[in-house]
């Protein structure tokens, strides 16, 4: 799997995935960790976890993943970035798995989630509103320190 200029015909627009050999759609473990940044180990805790749907196998016992297999792990890489626990991932697999019916609980465990998203969002705001006030602060401190060194017959102490 190597980046090109350009997506494949056919890659889904949201994940940017851009592979050689459009539509060839199967990758080997070690093509999957190069694209993704998992290990090789990761990829097989995820599937032995059931985080990952079944991967099919070569007729000599290799994994090869589809870019359905790719997207599902783009998702799983967005849902570990907000932070979501292993459990609930795991859960959500599970759910998709047993299909349609589950559609709803889906939908609540992500709006769920979501929420907790926005809760931190709004804690790490105001983290930063604090961060910047400290550098406004330390900025003009500075400023008004080589004002008054600069200011003529001024030598600085360390001089």
């Amino acid at each position: 799997m190597t980046v090109m200029d350009t997506a494949p015909a056919g890659a889904p627009a949201e994940t940017g995935r851009r592979v050689r050999g459009a539509g060839r759609g199967r990758y080997t473990i070690g093509e999957v960790a190069a694209y993704t940044g998992l290990s090789a180990h990761t990829l097989r805790w995820y599937e032995r976890i059931g985080l990952m749907p079944h991967v099919d196998r070569s007729h000599t016992g290799q994994r090869r993943y589809t870019d359905r297999d790719l997207d599902w792990l783009d998702l799983v890489g967005k849902l570990r970035l907000t932070g979501m626990p292993v459990a609930d991932m795991v859960r959500y697999a599970e759910l998709v798995r047993e299909g349609e019916e589950t559609v709803a609980e889906r939908e609540r465990l992500l709006s769920a989630h979501r929420e907790d998203v926005r809760r931190r969002m709004a804690e790490l705001r105001s983290t930063l509103d604090v961060l910047d006030h400290k550098i406004d602060r330390y900025a003009e401190a500075r400023r008004a320190n080589e004002e008054r060194y600069a200011a003529p017959g001024f030598t600085r102490p360390d001089s």
